[in-house]
C-alpha cells in the first residue's frame, strides 16, 4: 500500500485544449432540445467554458489535500490490479468505517462535497471513517488487463481492501454500479459487513409468489422503468456489447467523451433543466476530467460488457437502508425489494434528488446515511 499523488502534466493539459480547439462540430439536431442527444448550443457553450474558464488544477488540488493511496487487489482470481482510494478518518475515535463505492459515468468526484459532512459531522456520534475506492478500470485504479473484473469479483476486491485497512467490522453504501457491488458485498462478507446503504436496489421483476397490489405511485414507476429501457438504455447496449470500439472515439475526442457523461448528467437528475441547476459545471466537468485524463472511457465500460447482463440477485440478509428518489434510474416497489433484501430496516423516498444524490442533494443523501447507519452503531 503506498501514498499517491495526482500530479498531470501540463502537456497533457494542453493537449486537452488543443483538442478541443480543433473540435469537428456536426450540424444541429432536426429537433428542439434534447430528444436526439446533447443540443449543439449546449455543447458548444460547455466546451467554451470547459477550454477557458475550468481549472483542473483547482480540482487536483482538492483531490491531493484527501489521503490517498494505491494497493493490488486481486478479488479471488489470478491477475491483481492496483486500486486507488481515498482513505479519510475522523478525529472522532468511535468513527464507523464507511465504503463508498460508486458508479458508471461516476467517480470518487461524486462523494467529494459529502466527505466533511460525513467524517466530522456536528454530532460525533454520527462521525464515520471514509474509504472511496476507484473501480477498476476507473480514474486513477488500472485497467484489468484480462476479463473477469464483474460486480462479485470487484466486492470480493472490496473485501480484501477493508481487511487490509484493519477493518474487520464495516458499513457499505452505493449508487448504480457501487449499489450492485455493494449488495455482492452484504451477500458474500455478511460476517463483516454492518449493513448496507443503496440507491439503486435491484430485484426479481416481478417476484415469484403472492405480492400485495401496487400502488398508482408504484405502477408509474414501473412504467417510467420500461420507458427508460426502451428509449434510454442505448448506452448500456453499447457499453455491454462493444465497449472497445466506443473507446476508440471517447479517448481519441475531449467533446465526445464530455458528452456522453453531460446527456447522463441531464437525463438522470432531477434538475427541471440542463443539469447546472442541481450539480455546477465544474463539478460534472471534474468529473469528465477524470475519464479523460486517464483514459478510460474503453476499461470503464467494460464493467458493463462484463455484469450488464449476468446481474445476480442473490439474497441479502445484513441489515439494509434503501433511499429511492424520484428521478433514480429504477425504483422497484418495496414488496419485490423484500423478497431479496430480507432485513429492510430503512426505507425512504425523498421529495427530490436523482442519480447522483450525493451531487445533486447533499445535505439529504447524508441525512439518509445518519439516519439508517445510527439504528446500527
Amino acid at each position: 500500500m503506498r501514498e499517491f499523488r495526482i500530479d498531470i502534466p501540463q502537456a497533457d493539459l494542453d493537449d486537452l485544449r488543443d483538442r478541443l480547439a480543433r473540435t469537428r462540430w456536426p450540424e444541429p439536431s432536426t429537433v428542439e432540445g434534447w430528444t436526439q442527444g446533447v443540443p449543439l448550443d449546449y455543447a458548444r457553450e460547455l466546451v467554451e467554458h470547459w477550454s477557458g474558464v475550468y481549472d483542473w488544477r483547482r480540482c487536483e488540488a482538492e483531490l491531493n489535500a484527501l489521503p490517498q493511496f494505491r494497493t493490488p487487489l486481486d478479488g479471488g482470481g489470478d491477475d491483481a490490479v492496483q486500486v486507488h482510494f481515498l482513505h479519510v478518518r475522523s478525529r472522532h475515535g468511535n468513527a464507523m468505517p464507511l465504503l463508498l463505492t460508486h458508479g458508471w459515468p461516476g467517480s470518487v468526484i461524486e462523494f467529494l462535497d459529502v466527505v466533511d459532512d460525513l467524517v466530522d459531522p456536528p454530532d460525533p456520534r454520527d462521525a464515520f471513517h471514509l474509504v472511496i475506492p476507484s473501480l477498476p478500470g476507473y480514474g486513477f485504479s488500472d485497467k484489468p488487463s484480462t476479463s473477469g473484473w464483474g460486480v462479485e469479483r470487484i466486492a470480493t476486491a472490496w473485501a480484501q481492501l477493508m481487511d487490509r485497512l484493519g477493518y474487520d467490522r464495516y458499513a457499505a453504501q452505493g449508487g448504480d454500479w457501487g449499489s450492485m457491488i455493494t449488495s455482492a458485498l452484504g451477500t458474500g462478507m455478511p460476517e463483516a459487513v454492518i449493513g448496507i446503504h443503496i440507491t439503486l436496489p435491484l430485484a426479481q421483476r416481478p417476484p415469484e409468489g403472492a405480492v400485495p397490489r401496487l400502488t398508482k405511485a408504484e405502477e408509474a414507476a414501473l412504467t417510467d422503468r420500461r420507458y427508460f429501457e426502451t428509449h434510454r438504455a442505448g448506452y448500456s447496449a453499447i457499453q455491454a456489447t462493444r465497449p472497445q470500439t466506443l473507446g476508440y472515439g471517447l479517448l481519441d475526442s475531449p467533446v465526445a467523451q464530455c458528452m456522453w457523461i453531460m446527456e447522463k448528467f441531464w437525463d438522470w437528475t432531477d434538475s427541471a433543466g440542463p443539469p447546472e441547476n442541481v450539480i455546477p459545471r465544474d463539478r460534472m466537468l471534474d468529473d469528465v476530467m477524470l475519464y479523460w485524463l486517464t483514459g478510460t472511457a474503453a476499461s470503464s465500460a467494460r464493467l458493463y460488457w462484463e455484469s450488464y447482463k449476468r446481474r445476480r440477485l442473490d439474497p441479502v440478509e445484513v441489515p439494509t437502508g434503501i433511499t429511492l428518489f424520484p428521478k433514480e434510474l429504477w425504483r422497484l416497489p418495496r414488496s419485490w425489494l423484500e423478497r431479496r433484501y430480507t432485513d429492510i430496516r430503512h426505507f425512504h423516498q425523498p421529495d427530490v434528488g436523482g442519480h447522483f444524490p450525493s451531487m445533486e442533494q447533499p445535505e439529504i443523501f447524508v441525512d439518509e446515511l445518519r439516519a439508517f447507519f445510527g439504528t446500527l452503531r
